[in-house]
């Protein structure tokens, strides 16, 4: 469904002024801006959505957004260099994703880079346990579903992760 205003996006969808589309209990709204988007970013937009719609059943309603978006953006995003900020290596909190202009932008990015370190360095089947790990219904807090699912402490994990990144660049 697309809407015609942001009013309208925000109403049926929740959706923000920032976000091109947002998936609710049945359906993908697209907000009004989405009609001018190109092929390709519509292609990567539809894809977030579609996880995110398939996932649902799955998903918890409290799941760290960290994991939620950053698998979405995975499977939807081509794969790019790493970009400049020097402290992408950095999981965002919930409340990172609340933000607004860049700081919600480097928000999606550190998770999207985060997941892509999962599935590269552990594989895609582990990144799908570790999502419904930490996703799931009744999922343990982040830090016990990466130790559990990934076998390495938070410091462990992160400096990893670093290190990978770092070779990305």
């Amino acid at each position: 469904m697309t809407t015609g205003t942001d009013e309208e996006f925000q109403a049926l969808a929740g959706g923000r002024a920032e976000f091109a589309a947002a998936t609710t209990v049945d359906r993908i709204v697209f907000a009004p801006g989405a009609a001018a988007m190109g092929p390709g970013a519509l292609r990567i937009v539809l894809r977030h959505e579609l996880f995110h719609y398939a996932s649902r059943p799955v998903t918890a309603a409290d799941a760290p957004w960290c994991l939620t978006e950053g698998v979405a953006d995975y499977v939807s995003r081509p794969r790019t260099p790493r970009p400049a900020p020097a402290d992408m290596g950095v999981l965002p909190t919930n409340a990172d994703f609340q933000a607004t202009g860049p700081a919600l932008s480097l928000a999606y990015d550190r998770a999207w880079w985060f997941a892509r370190f999962v599935g590269t360095r552990f594989g895609d089947p582990v990144l799908r346990r570790l999502y419904l790990a930490a996703c799931g219904v009744g999922h343990p807090d982040l830090d016990t579903a990466l130790a559990t699912t990934l076998s390495l402490d938070g410091d462990a994990l992160i400096t990893a992760w670093q290190q990978w990144l770092a070779a990305q660049g």
